[in-house]
């Protein structure tokens, strides 16, 4: 019988592909690629797509920081379809209904060579959904012309989003693409949030949109300080200063959290001593669970907004997801109704009371897919017990004070428990983020902090090996 990847294979040869390296990069070099590919993603973000017409519609607006997606342009997608397909694969190969061997160097790039491949379809299908939804205007208006070029536009941004981050993965950058251009995103979005100079008549005068700026302005402007200093802390459908501090809580705190670890003896088989030690984090899977849950949950929701503005009056279609625009949300459609409204998080711990159920229903669905999502993740990525064991016998290295055929079996007592844990914590961060109206969102904000983290270990690292001492950042 022909396994599934092997289908893949004569497409791969037409896909954009990014060499192995076919020597060391050195640590400068490494930097000025990480550097070139965020300057060529945010160039992308401020170059409009040609033909599209103005439109109140947007599906994605709640999902675009995480996403790293901005409307109307070229990064109009943002990484959506990579960790869209990403999470197809990951689910198909940990269901096991596709065969694959990740200790195999052929299956490994068949596995990589389909995610790209299936990439490059989800592109493609969201861009011909996003036209023919009305996104981008009428279609009847747009014109076959008009719309086959925005689909095109927005593959061949696809095509560029997939090799910057190939790019860097193949260790000719630092770190992983998506999670630089999501981190990227979203301390954008929460500087902006926080200084934004912008004005905003929301019916109590004239307000800076930036929670800072906000606060000076009330405080100069308003005769009674009090009431503007109540105003800069609880104003609402602006950022305020509440929101600020839950963001810079919630950063602190998943710093502290990211120090949590096991640190696992080992013994070298070649050098006598001390062999070093092993690390397993409680962020075992690092930002991983959430990615791909916002993912699925954003894919839902615009397939879920198309079908109701269809066929809104079929009973099943409200059972997936009821949609109305509420005042002064720029035309913005939220969920009210159905199972989108369930999986959608409470705006505030106010509208989590007066609702319970929705409120336990997004929390057990947030932590328990997070948690999955982490401990399948470990399987097809490489970093299972099995793989760990696989590695550390090809450095001649074992667990100290443990046979070498016992090291898987001593590994499986942590690394599946800290990958479905670690989820767990990932999700009640982002929950309780999300509760206390933290700038960004709950999801952002743990993106940002971990993707930070992540950076400077690898500039740690990079330093150390190069320059035989560490930059000295710490986190």
């Amino acid at each position: 019988m022909v396994r599934f990847l092997q289908l893949t294979k004569p497409f791969l040869n037409v896909l954009p592909e990014v060499a192995q390296p076919d020597r060391k990069v050195q640590f400068r070099e490494k930097l000025l690629w990480t550097v070139i590919t965020l300057f060529i993603f945010l160039v992308c973000c401020q170059i409009p797509l040609f033909g599209i017409k103005a439109t109140d519609v947007d599906p994605f607006y709640w999902a675009r920081v995480v996403m790293a997606s901005n409307r109307g342009t070229l990064m109009e997608l943002g990484i959506s379809p990579i960790v869209t397909s990403s999470l197809v694969m990951q689910l198909l190969a940990g269901s096991k209904i596709i065969s694959v061997d990740q200790g195999l160097r052929e299956d490994r790039a068949l596995f990589n060579g389909a995610q790209k491949l299936f990439g490059m379809i989800i592109t493609i299908g969201q861009g011909t959904a996003y036209v023919l939804s009305g996104m981008y205007g009428d279609p009847r208006d747009l014109g076959f012309i008009n719309g086959f070029l925005i689909i095109v536009q927005l593959m061949f941004a696809g095509i560029i989003v997939i090799t910057l981050d190939e790019l860097l993965q193949k260790g000719y950058g630092l770190g992983s693409g998506i999670s630089l251009f999501i981190a990227t995103n979203i301390c954008e979005n929460i500087i902006w949030k926080s200084l934004s100079p912008a004005t905003v008549n929301s019916g109590r005068g004239v307000e800076f949109e930036g929670a800072i700026i906000a606060l000076f302005h009330l405080l100069i402007t308003r005769a009674d300080k009090v009431r503007a200093l109540k105003e800069a802390f609880y104003r609402s459908n602006l950022p305020n200063i509440t929101n600020l501090i839950a963001t810079i809580i919630i950063f602190l705190v998943v710093i502290e959290f990211q120090g949590f670890r096991v640190q696992l003896a080992l013994h070298s088989q070649n050098v006598r001593g001390p062999g070093g030690s092993y690390p397993i984090k409680l962020f075992y899977t690092s930002n991983i669970p959430i990615i791909l849950q916002t993912a699925m949950v954003s894919n839902m929701y615009f397939l879920s907004q198309l079908i109701y503005r269809r066929y809104g009056d079929y009973p099943f279609v409200s059972l997936i997801g009821q949609w109305e625009i509420p005042p002064g949300s720029q035309g913005q459609s939220v969920p009210v109704g159905g199972l989108a409204y369930y999986l959608s998080p409470p705006n505030s711990m106010y509208a989590f009371l007066t609702d319970p159920l929705h409120g336990i229903v997004y929390v057990t669905f947030v932590l328990t897919t997070c948690a999955v999502f982490s401990k399948t993740w470990i399987e097809v990525s490489g970093s299972s017990a099995a793989d760990v064991a696989k590695d550390l016998r090809d450095k001649r290295m074992t667990l100290a004070g443990y046979r070498d055929t016992s090291m898987e079996k001593r590994l499986n007592r942590y690394i599946p428990t800290a990958a479905a844990l670690g989820g767990l914590c990932i999700g009640a961060l982002s929950v309780t983020a999300d509760f206390m109206g933290a700038i960004g969102s709950g999801t952002g904000i743990l993106l940002a902090v971990t993707t930070i983290h992540q950076y400077i270990e690898i500039f740690n690292k990079e330093s150390k090996a190069e320059f035989g001492e560490e930059f000295g950042f710490r986190f």
